[in-house]
């Protein structure tokens, strides 16, 4: 390889032998070598092993390179993070939490054994529940657990001898009909009590008579017992009901309520308008958690029957479908079915318990 070494400023020259001839003055020259500017000039030729002289300046570019060591221990970085993490996963701490839910475990199972008990100490008030169907549904809502409270009319020595029968039972003198005679029942009812869960609008009397011959007393006197009574005792007992977000109202109607009834028309009309009442009532207080529902009896055996001959009794139990007349325990049963907690998808429904009588 043949080549040149001009010098910008000085002019030198290098010959190809690549050697650098020493100047007079070598101290000059060597400064000329760090600042003065120079151009090589190549003539490049078949020989190719000339260019190893200029290897050794290719080398000290490469000392720029020792900086890139400490680079190398960047990655021993990580290294360290990493350790650190696994004795936290290692913590046997979770095992605790896990141990103490396993305590209350054994209390979960008191809560079934809970509903027992309020349902226990549900009271119930049964207006006319001296005799007949009311002092029947009064022992059937005793056999249930229920706690009772009757209000009877007149006849105190029957609402005595239902206190003795059932431990527990209050009986209290009410006149339904009278508004004032209702507010002191019930508030000694609630003063005795403490509640009323369930009501039940039994209070009735009937009365045989042709249309034309009833006076407007009697006709009065009817609705005032028959329906009357129960708009006092649901308007009563309805704000505590609201309130709790709980209750059971149910009334007796008749079948006469139903169909009419020839010779008992005041009577048919009282009984119809507890139909009405029932059913309205329901589809106001469904949204309060109160239902309404309205049993409707038959031809039961009871003190109403007192006028009937036994040929009369005997023809009524031709005429129904099961052969027999009703009795007081059939109704007191139908009774607590939907005043109890099962039934509290059914309101403002007629339950006929006739047997068959009507259908």
């Amino acid at each position: 390889m043949n080549g040149t070494l001009h010098w910008l400023q000085r002019g030198h020259t290098v010959p190809s032998g690549g050697a650098l001839r020493p100047a007079e003055n070598t101290e000059q020259e060597e400064a000329l070598l760090y600042e003065d500017e120079f151009e090589l000039t190549f003539h490049v030729g078949d020989e190719e092993p000339a260019q190893e002289p200029l290897a050794a300046p290719a080398a000290r570019p490469a000392a720029p390179a020792a900086p890139a060591v400490p680079a190398v221990e960047e990655p021993t970085r990580i290294v360290t993070l990493e350790k650190p993490a696994a004795p936290v996963v290692e913590q046997p701490t979770r095992v605790v939490p896990l141990a103490e839910p396993a305590a209350p475990e054994p209390t979960m199972p008191e809560p079934p054994q809970q509903p027992a008990a309020p349902a226990a100490a549900r009271r119930v008030l049964i207006s006319g529940g001296d005799r007949g169907i009311g002092a029947a549904a009064a022992r059937a809502f005793a056999a249930a657990g229920y706690q009772v409270a009757v209000l009877y009319h007149q006849n105190a020595a029957a609402a005595a001898a239902l206190e003795q029968q059932l431990p527990g039972c209050i009986a209290i003198q009410c006149d339904v009909a009278s508004r004032a005679s209702c507010e002191l029942a019930f508030r000694a009812v609630e003063q005795a009590m403490g509640r009323v869960d369930v009501l039940v609008c039994n209070a009735g009397i009937a009365q045989q008579k042709l249309f034309t011959d009833i006076t407007p007393e009697e006709w009065q006197r009817m609705l005032d017992v028959n329906l009357s009574g129960a708009f006092h005792l649901c308007q009563l007992a309805l704000p505590g009901m609201i309130r709790r977000k709980q209750g059971r109202i149910l009334t007796v109607s008749s079948m006469w309520g139903q169909t009419g009834g020839s010779c008992e028309v005041a009577y048919s009309a009282a009984k119809a308008g507890l139909i009405g009442l029932g059913r309205a009532l329901a589809k106001e207080e469904g949204p309060s958690g109160v239902t309404v529902n309205i049993v409707a009896p038959g031809v039961i055996d009871t003190d109403m029957m007192a006028s009937f001959t036994d040929e009369d009794r005997a023809a009524l139990a031709e005429e129904t479908p099961v052969e027999r007349l009703g009795t007081v325990e059939d109704v007191a049963r139908s009774i607590v079915f939907l005043c109890d907690e099962a039934a509290g998808y059914i309101t403002g429904q007629v339950i006929g318990v006739n047997g068959g009588l009507v259908i």
